[in-house]
């Protein structure tokens, strides 16, 4: 089926402004109804420094932005980390997914972590420190800590799965908040990379060939920049360290419950990342659900309409508020 992608001016603003300049001088009263059909009311939260990393040459603040239902029971809380390919961690990315968690009664913590030059395990200490961060202000923030959740996109999701996959390890945890657990309570992932080792299976060799470099950014992360005597690394040089950096060599019994999200026609993370994630969580006997998202890619358009949004919504009401 061919499909024609109509864009309007009116979308980015255009049209209104040129009616503007054709009725300067006009007034206009008018008289509203409305119809309360909308009682959540949500509170933003933006650049909360969250973690400060001090090293022998700079300092460099971590920060989150959190979006609080304005209500007054305690509410589940959900951490979202922003993908990025390993090189960018924006936490103002996917609002629209964050908003609609938060007006379904979470509150919702988007999380930068550290990205290529750091190396691993940074991004994964981070990540926890962020959980960590929310339980430690709960009572201001109106969170129950008992019940936390992550979620990620791409390199994001990367994130999220080796937050759930590693509850209990307590080699990540460092820096502040010691005293507060990072373990949670569910994980979800879109897109996401659960092998460092073959995120480009099943695509071209040409594709194959640019993860096998010592270049892409999955090597830098494990293995670091070329510079003085290091040449290098490719993500293949090393299995066993490459394995021991992503979720699936953490895989054990009594995870998380994990949502596993993947379009069947993503060009860049092969879905072959959520099926190996998902077959190697249930061998273990842990709950999970693998979602397939027919004809979708890699952060298209796809992922932004109603029925994903509301299916990762709904899992997360599911798992975290027992409805």
């Amino acid at each position: 089926m061919n499909r024609r992608l109509v864009i309007s001016l009116v979308a980015f603003g255009m049209l209104p402004c040129m009616a503007i300049a054709g009725q300067e001088g006009k007034n206009t009263k008018e008289t509203m109804k409305v119809e309360i059909t909308d009682t959540c009311q949500i509170e933003e939260i933006n650049n909360i420094a969250y973690s400060q990393i001090l090293s022998s040459r700079s300092d460099h603040q971590l920060l989150m932005s959190i979006l609080v239902p304005r209500t007054r029971e305690l509410k589940p809380a959900i951490v979202f980390y922003p993908g990025g390919g390993f090189i960018s961690a924006d936490h103002g990315h996917y609002p629209e997914m964050r908003m609609a968690l938060a007006k379904a009664g979470f509150v919702v913590a988007s999380a930068e972590y550290r990205t290529v030059p750091d190396m691993y395990p940074a991004l994964v200490v981070d990540a926890k420190t962020a959980v960590r961060f929310l339980r430690a202000h709960a009572q201001e923030l109106g969170i129950d800590p008992t019940r936390i959740g992550v979620i990620g996109d791409s390199a994001g999701g990367y994130v999220a799965q080796m937050v759930g996959t590693t509850n209990g390890e307590k080699g990540f945890d460092q820096g502040d908040y010691l005293d507060q657990s990072s373990d949670v309570q569910a994980a979800a992932t879109m897109y996401g990379i659960s092998n460092l080792m073959n995120i480009g299976e099943g695509h071209s060799e040409e594709i194959q060939k640019v993860h096998a470099s010592p270049a892409v950014t999955e090597a830098l992360l494990v293995n670091g920049c070329a510079f003085f005597t290091h040449p290098g690394a490719s993500i293949l040089s090393n299995p066993q360290k490459s394995l021991d950096a992503s979720p699936m060599g953490h895989v054990k019994e009594n995870m998380p419950p994990f949502l596993v999200m993947h379009g069947d026609a993503d060009p860049l993370v092969s879905p072959i990342q959520s099926e190996q994630l998902y077959k190697a969580l249930t061998e273990k006997g842990n709950k999970v659900d693998y979602v397939v998202i027919e004809g979708a890619g890699h952060g298209d358009y796809y992922w932004y309409q109603k029925p994903v949004v509301e299916k990762i919504v709904n899992w997360f009401k599911k798992t975290l508020k027992n409805e």
